[in-house]
Order: structure tokens, then sequence, then C-alpha cells
């Protein structure tokens, strides 16, 4: 059974869906004012490789990732670039979408906008002042009540009896110590420009956490199975959206919170005047592949930091070499793939199931290989060895999803192959490798093997 740990509880625990079988799935989209950099992708990463790994196991997902396209960041952009916050915002999730297709993260089924939602989140704020949870105020903004919630400050580990009460928070994102009354509706200023929507308290806009709470119910209903995002959620906004939910529908919300560690950048927070701020094209100029960049973030367990550093990229290659190689080896063998797995996978499947234990499982795969390469040395591997081989690296990659893509090898570069191979077959070795040698300069390697030869990208 698969075992997740669960932030609310602090511990982990026997994931049991609402449905079995079924997984209702709600992860924390960005937000529309900037390209994502690699630190947001290590989360969208993680949640990737939790579905994926679902998937694999036999549930069927049913993924909501949100996208916030209203809030202070966003509407101060549009300020900023003296254009519409409808051209701001399309404008970054359009690169956004690229960017998931780029990291091979499977899209969600559904990516609910929050200004497509602001009727739900009008009629939920109602319910809250109706219940007696939120207030509105004479300018027109409404606040939630946290003193109203008994259990505020459960996910976040807060201690009410400890703290010393806020002021109103009207600001979208804080993080202070002191949990506060913050915004469900935000009455209109003047630096909003156009972006307002008519509401029973008068002109003005929803609060950030609001927007996840209506859009995760509107969707998935208002008790379901996962909600993911990084620890940076967890307070102010995942403990806001819990009080908000649960009083406006008494029902229980999420079952499961599951939180990932930060990337930090050469021992460090990134940072633009540092230097070492990386959104994904950065990473390509530097000679980094996307798949590299996931092996990097998969690595290391979700609940651990990772530190990156460009260097990395290099211990990637090999890894993604290594399980590549031995994927071509056996591919030179005729025999089809089978629906078995080899019983090394046991061990691999156990690691996965034990909170997505990601390090643990590339052990497992890596001690096989290592195996698996001697028996084919040695021409002890069987028939049946060769065929589940074939399907552990499959059933590995649509896990991790880090091997290189098919490529199309351009007609000169297989003229070149040609051409040295007859070259060899003359016995003429100076002219094979010079030809090897243009070869590499072009960005190719070629390998020799028994069944002919075998071209990679550098």
């Amino acid at each position: 059974m698969i075992r997740f740990y669960n932030s609310i509880t602090q511990k982990k625990e026997d994931f049991v869906p609402i449905t079995k079988g079924k997984v209702k799935l709600y992860t924390c989209g960005p937000t529309v004012y900037d390209n994502a950099h690699i630190g947001n992708f290590r989360t969208f990463l993680f949640e990737d490789f939790l579905k994926r790994t679902l998937l694999t196991l036999g549930y069927d997902v049913y993924h909501v990732m949100n996208i916030t396209d209203v809030d202070d960041k966003t509407i101060k952009k549009s300020n900023t670039e003296k254009k519409s916050l409808k051209e701001i915002t399309n404008y970054y999730i359009s690169n956004f979408k690229d960017d998931l297709k780029s990291l091979s993260i499977l899209p969600p089924d559904q990516f609910p906008r929050a200004t497509d939602h602001i009727d739900q989140m009008i009629k939920m704020i109602q319910v809250l002042i109706d219940k007696g949870y939120a207030y509105p105020t004479d300018e027109g903004s409404v606040f939630f009540a946290i003193d109203s919630y008994k259990n505020y400050g459960a996910l976040s580990n807060i201690d009410m009896k400890q703290v010393v009460r806020g002021e109103r928070v009207i600001s979208d994102e804080y993080n202070l110590d002191n949990p506060s009354d913050f915004a469900l509706w935000k009455a209109y200023k003047k630096e909003d420009g156009n972006v307002k929507w008519d509401s029973p308290w008068g002109p003005g806009r929803p609060g950030w956490h609001i927007e996840c709470s209506a859009m995760s119910i509107e969707h998935l209903g208002s008790h379901f199975d996962i909600h993911c995002g990084g620890v940076d959620n967890k307070f102010p906004h995942h403990e806001n959206e819990i009080a908000q939910s649960i009083c406006a529908t008494n029902k229980p919300f999420v079952n499961y919170w599951m939180h990932c560690e930060f990337l930090i950048v050469d021992g460090g927070k990134m940072s633009k005047s540092l230097g070492n701020f990386y959104c994904l094209n950065d990473l390509i100029d530097e000679g980094m592949t996307i798949e590299e960049f996931r092996y990097i973030a998969l690595s290391s367990h979700y609940r651990s930091k990772v530190n990156f550093t460009l260097d990395k990229k290099y211990e990637a290659k090999m890894a993604i070499q290594r399980i590549t190689e031995l994927k071509d080896r056996l591919e030179e063998f005729e025999e089809s793939e089978s629906d078995d797995l080899p019983s090394d996978a046991d061990n691999f499947i156990s690691a996965l199931e034990n909170d997505l234990d990601s390090p643990a499982a590339l052990a497992v795969l890596f001690e096989w290989l290592r195996k698996t390469n001697a028996k084919l040395d040695k021409n002890e591997f069987s028939k049946s060895d060769i065929q589940k081989g074939k399907h552990f690296i499959t059933f590995f990659n649509s896990i991790f999803g880090v091997l290189y893509e098919k490529f199309e090898i351009p007609k000169n570069i297989i003229e070149l192959v040609k051409k040295r191979e007859r070259a060899r077959k003359n016995n003429d070795w100076a002219k094979s490798d010079e030809i090897r040698k243009e070869l590499n300069i072009n960005g190719w390697n070629v390998k020799d093997t028994p069944t002919g030869p075998k071209i990679t990208q550098k």
C-alpha cells in the first residue's frame, strides 16, 4: 500500500482514496505575472512525479491545476507594462504551458482561471458572511475572522493560544509570524485600473486565498483526496484555504496535504542580483538539457531541499546515459517487451510507495543496471530477462520521464556515418577516425555495436 506524508498530521499515512481506485488531485498553479523559474518547477515536477506514480500504479487521477490571473502581482505588472490584465496574463499563461510541455509534465485535466470563477467566489464569501465567519468593512472589503474557526493553525502548526493576533491583512501574500484576519474581497482602488467586478459589498476583486477554494470545490467537489504545493504555501495560503472551505461547506475539504521543499541555488536563495536566478531557457543556454534538470529535481526526496548547481548537469547526464546505454543494449535483441517486471522492480515500487522515495528507487534501478550489464557481458541473460528488462526501463521512465526524447538525425549526419562505415570496411582507420571527429564537432557521437553503428547526440 502506498503511504504519503500528510502535512496536516505530520506523519506518514496509508493512502486511502475517497473513491476506490480514483484520486482527485488539486495543485496550486502559477501566478501569471512573470515566467516561472526553476524553483517553481521543482514543485510542479514533484506534483508530476506524484501523478505519474499514481497513474502507473493503476489509479485513475483527475487533476486540477489553477491559474491565478488576478491578484496584487498581476495588476502591478499590468500597470507597469501599461497593458491590460488579460494581455499580461495570456502571455505568461502561454509561456507556462510551453514550459510544462518542454518538461514533459503531464497536463492537468482542468486548468481553471481565477477570473472565470468570480461568481463562485462571491457566492462562497456571502455564505461565510451569513454563517458569521466573515465580515464586510465600511469601505467595501470582506475579511475572514480567523477566531471563528477553532482549528486555525493546524496545518502550519500555529498554537493560537501562544500567539498575538496581528492586524487585518489586505495584501494577497504575506508571511507573518502572527496570524491575521485576511481579505476575501478587496474593495476597488484607483490603482486597480479596470480590474474590478460588482459584488454585494461594492466593486472590487477577490483575495488570493478564496480563489483556490472556489476553484477546487467547483471542479473537484467540497471534499477531495490530495492538495499539493510548495512549503511556502502552507502559511498563509493553505491555512486560509482550509479555514474558509470547511467553514463554508461544513465538510472535511482535503484528506492529504503534500508539500514540496525549496530548490536552492549554489547553497542559497535564488536572486537576480547574485546572478543565480534561472528560468528554463537560461538552463538551456548554459548547456543543460530539460531531461537533466528533471533528473536533478527528482533525484532528491520531495521533502528535502535540492541544492541546484549547473555542474550537476554532468552527474545527471552520466546517470541518464547509463540507463540509455542499457536500453540500447536490450533493444539490440529482437524480443518484444514483456508485461512482467524483473524481481528487482518490487523494491523499486516499494520505494515509491514509501512516500515517493525517489533516491531509494533510483538506487534500486542502478543496482539492477549494474547486475544486468554484467549478465549481458557474460551472455547470461535469457529471453525472458530481456523482455522484462525492456519493460522495467519503460516502467521507470513512465514515472521519472528523464530519458532523452527520440531525435531526428539530419541527412548529412547519416551520410557521414555511412561514409565512415565504408572506410571501416576498407580498413581505412585514419579516415574513420577523421569522420568520427567531424561527427563530434557537429554534436553527434557514433558507437560501433554488433548490429551496426548507433548515433546519439552529445
